[in-house]
């Protein structure tokens, strides 16, 4: 079952450079700039870090001595 979204028309007002940017990937991702856009705005409102991630985040900031990363232990 197929849902509509509702979309409303606005505009902003962009660096040439950035725009060009999008573009540029939009056209990578075979995309429009739009749908481009729109996608990254989701995933910045919508992500939201797990727990583990959040534990991790915590770890760093608080300077806490961290174990090396190596083929072994990964």
């Amino acid at each position: 079952m197929a849902t509509t979204v509702k979309r409303k028309a606005t505009s902003f007002r962009l660096p040439t450079d950035l725009l060009e940017g999008l573009r540029a990937e939009a056209q990578k991702q075979h995309r429009s700039v739009n749908n481009l856009v729109e996608v990254f705005l989701l995933e910045s409102l919508y992500r939201e870090p797990n727990a583990t991630t959040l534990a991790a985040m915590a770890e760093v900031k608080s300077s806490a001595e961290l174990d090396e990363l190596t083929d072994e232990n990964i």
